[in-house]
């Protein structure tokens, strides 16, 4: 497989991170999900006046990963008052990681994954933590096998849905 690039997204690509964000939470979360409570969610959260809010955030980033200029998965990752719970200076938050469908297993989001760990240790953060749906195995194993430990639940609103994220950490040895 070719080179994959991590690098920071532009405010001028938002249509591209909408389109990936739209698409890859779709894949994942369609079948668990009813189809209103999906396009309340994606209406919401991926609206370009909502993304441009994130990306314009100075306590947020967002970086995609790169094969042949197609962007084939993101990393949003967040710190100080940004941060969607905890809110510790001395932390950084996971938000989203997600990959296309056909690039799952390729490693993708492991250089995703390294990238947001590279980015806490250069802001001197002793953990990094994030929350994952109890349902989504496959993620939960990922943070899990990168030593990720579960700390807390707390509940996700998917539309008119309560779902439980679990609330994992990893300690950071600077």
């Amino acid at each position: 497989m070719e080179t994959i690039e991590i690098r920071k997204i532009a405010l001028n690509e938002i249509n591209q991170l909408q389109k990936i964000g739209r698409q890859t939470f779709q894949d994942t979360f369609s079948e668990s999900n009813s189809d209103e409570n999906m396009k309340k969610y994606l209406d919401e959260k991926f609206s370009v006046e909502k993304l441009t809010a994130e990306l314009t955030n100075e306590n947020s980033e967002f970086y995609f990963a790169i094969l042949q200029n197609e962007a084939i998965g993101y990393l949003k990752v967040n710190f100080g008052d940004s941060q969607t719970e905890l809110k510790d200076s001395k932390a950084l938050e996971i938000e989203r990681i997600y990959v296309l469908k056909e690039f799952h297993g390729k490693k993708v989001g492991q250089l995703l994954y390294e990238k947001a760990i590279q980015i806490a240790k250069n802001k001197k953060a002793e953990y990094v933590w994030l929350g994952v749906w109890e349902q989504n195995y496959r993620a939960a194993r990922f943070y899990e096998k990168n030593g990720f430990v579960e700390f807390d639940k707390h509940i996700f609103k998917l539309g008119n849905d309560e779902q439980t994220d679990l609330m994992m950490k990893l300690k950071l040895v600077n």
